[in-house]
């Protein structure tokens, strides 16, 4: 009880952003608030819990195995007040609200595009995107921090509804002078010398390149992590190596033709988006609408921005 009556919600909603981030610096700048503040407010939450919350690794801050458990709990907690607002406000008759959508790192590059556009026919609806790897959408949904998320295939582990709004056909990319870039029909072999730049573990893009190597029975006999798309298109164009990537991360470098497409046996490999929340999750009215303009528009507008190159 002590606990309870002691600790609040801003210490919550703090501390919940200081754990996503790993740092009070950033967590300080997305609350508009300065480091000190933010060390400030947590220095009581963890004297009620009695642990500490974060360590210092190197130079890195990182969660105790107390602050994991306790971000979990107080993910659950901010996002069960959050629908609760969202469903009051819709029996008040309210027009606008607000939503937290979830957005695998590949989806940034075309969500925000549809997101613009849902703005101008709702100003009102106010709505936030968290954006990470599969791993950390997975984790989100089962929080509760997010309404719904925009991803590949739903997580088997969780009770989810799944819904595809489009395709999303994964490539194979290289350097613009690469020796196979006018060839057709290249066997999937031809690039065993070649160096696999590969997302890294958590990554959907990184599952489907795993399971392209395992249907054709294939290992690179050099590969390469790196931990964001904008990385692995950075050393493709540098001449790095070769990737697998989703067309709809590669829209301004096909345009400035910075980057090359490989007509390889198999490739493109096809799957879908789709928009995944829990099925236990009562969709507010904001985030309803926002989830239903995705569904009828998201085809579309990749098809009108990608079908030269497909």
């Amino acid at each position: 009880m002590n606990f309870i009556r002691s600790l609040t919600l801003r210490q919550l909603q703090i501390f919940i952003v200081a754990a996503r981030h790993q740092s009070y610096a950033r967590a300080a700048e997305e609350l508009h608030l300065t480091p000190p503040a933010v060390s400030m407010q947590l220095k009581p939450l963890e004297d009620t819990v009695g642990l500490p919350l974060f360590e210092r690794v190197g130079k890195k801050l990182a969660l105790t195995q107390a602050g994991e458990l306790l971000r979990h709990h107080a993910a659950r907690v901010i996002g069960e007040l959050q629908d609760a607002e969202q469903v009051l406000g819709s029996l008040k008759g309210l027009r606008g609200g607000r939503t937290t959508v979830g957005l695998v790192t590949t989806a940034k590059y075309f969500a925000p595009k549809l997101l613009a556009q849902f703005a101008q026919r709702h100003p009102q609806v106010d709505i936030h995107f968290l954006v990470g790897n599969r791993e950390t959408l997975i984790n989100a949904l089962r929080d509760n921090e997010i309404d719904f998320a925009v991803m590949g295939r739903a997580p088997e582990m969780l009770d989810t509804q799944a819904e595809a709004i489009a395709e999303n056909p994964h490539v194979l990319v290289a350097p613009k002078s690469h020796r196979f870039k006018a060839a057709r029909t290249i066997d999937f072999h031809d690039l065993r010398d070649e160096a696999f730049l590969m997302r890294e573990p958590g990554s959907g893009t990184r599952l489907v390149m795993e399971a392209l190597f395992k249907q054709h029975l294939f290992t690179p006999k050099r590969m390469v992590m790196l931990g964001s798309n904008e990385t692995v298109k950075q050393a493709v164009m540098a001449g790095l190596g070769v990737s697998l990537l989703s067309l709809h991360s590669l829209e301004l470098e096909l345009r400035l033709r910075e980057i090359s497409l490989l007509d390889v046996v198999g490739i493109p490999v096809l799957r879908n988006w789709h928009i995944v929340h829990m099925s236990a999750k009562k969709l507010a009215p904001a985030a309803a609408a926002f989830r239903e303009y995705l569904l009828t528009t998201t085809q579309p507008h990749l098809d009108k921005t990608f079908s030269r190159y497909r």
